[in-house]
């Protein structure tokens, strides 16, 4: 009988720390949703100029960069046709544009992809070429960008070496993020963690997360996307890895459902991951730089060069430089709630005046002479 009553004492207990436990997590969701809303309702909206001017867009075929891109174009000139690649030369004869822009250039075109610009460029339209891949693909990108009246590329590294192959206007242009899908939002406890990566295991970071490892076990990890059972450490994380591809839906999730989301670029080098023989070092941020921000989550990033250029370290974002620094920086933001949160909101406010994508399209255009 005393036993009993002990066990349904501890069991009542137990029931209301996980009542409290669930109030609490409950309260800072809601919490950090209307913080994160409010910094969206009280950071004005770019409202930029309006070209007279008709732009034939192509998109790449990659649905979290190529609407974020067509909804800024469309905020920006008087009439956005979307095209397609495998039709690009024949719509631009049907609607005759002023300015036929294509996203990337890779992957889903077609191998008649430069003959079709040929075609355009004597009708006399305008052509750009907008590289969101660079640098590494640049083996492929070297014989695309010369058919193209105007190149611009998100990697400051690559300015030179498409100089270098004639090309007569080179540009640097980030890329953005559609603030309108990625966003702050509540999600379901499945998705909640200490620490998130979003990514494919590309080697270089195979080998980080393989000497990060040790550390992550034992917290609250998820690690999302394919080619991950290439660790030597696999089996330490194995439960904490979700393989394969993650649709963007998911990712953003994560991205809200995480205390810390580790952003960790791909590398460079020349290897069986990228095409870039030449090894033009990689320079820029990524896309998921401002994607991670503009779901008001804190981010953990490895610093690129032009990082400074959009996001202030130790006031919007936080950066790290090895494995054991990384550790180091999870250890203290998780103790420290109240400066990580103050640096999600500064980058997520940042994002939204600066790197939106009609932000960007606004500033593409006015270096494309509209």
């Amino acid at each position: 009988m005393v036993r009993s009553n002990r066990s349904s004492r501890a069991a009542a207990a137990g029931s209301q720390r996980g009542r409290w436990d669930g109030e609490q997590l409950g309260w800072e969701s809601g919490y950090h949703c209307g913080r994160c809303e409010a910094v969206r309702r009280l950071t004005p909206s770019w409202a930029p100029p309006v070209r007279n001017v008709k732009v034939l867009f192509i998109p790449q075929g990659f649905p979290a960069i190529d609407n974020g891109a067509a909804s800024g174009l469309e905020r920006c000139v008087g009439e956005l046709i979307v095209g397609s690649p495998s039709g690009m030369a024949a719509q631009a004869a049907v609607h005759k544009p002023h300015l036929v822009l294509v996203m990337n250039g890779l992957h889903v075109f077609p191998q008649d992809h430069l003959a079709q610009i040929d075609t355009i460029r004597k009708l006399g339209i305008k052509t750009a070429i907008w590289f969101a891949d660079d640098p590494y693909f640049t083996d492929e990108t070297a014989a695309i960008a010369p058919h193209y009246d105007f190149v611009a590329t998100h990697e400051q590294g690559c300015i030179d070496f498409y100089k270098s192959l004639g090309c007569p206007n080179v540009f640097y242009m980030p890329l953005a993020v559609n603030a309108e899908l990625f966003r702050p939002q509540p999600v379901p406890p499945s998705y909640r963690s200490d620490v998130c990566f979003v990514g494919t295991g590309f080697w270089n970071r195979i080998r980080f997360f393989d000497r990060l490892a040790p550390y992550l076990v034992g917290k609250k990890v998820v690690i999302a996307g394919g080619k991950w059972e290439r660790m030597a450490k696999f089996r330490l994380l194995q439960n904490q890895i979700i393989g394969s591809g993650v649709p963007v839906e998911e990712s953003i999730k994560y991205y809200n459902g995480a205390k810390i989301v580790i952003n960790l670029h791909r590398g460079w080098e020349h290897s069986e991951d990228n095409r870039n023989s030449r090894g033009i070092k990689g320079l820029s941020v990524n896309p998921r730089t401002y994607e991670i921000a503009a779901c008001g989550a804190f981010q953990l990033t490895d610093v690129r060069q032009d990082l400074p250029l959009h996001y202030a370290p130790g006031i919007d974002i936080a950066t790290y430089n090895s494995p054991e620094e990384l550790a180091g920086r999870i250890d203290y933001y998780l103790k420290h709630e109240d400066e990580r949160r103050a640096l999600a909101y500064n980058g997520l406010k940042r994002t939204l005046q600066q790197h939106s994508f009609v932000v960007r399209a606004d500033q593409l255009l006015s270096r494309l002479g509209y």
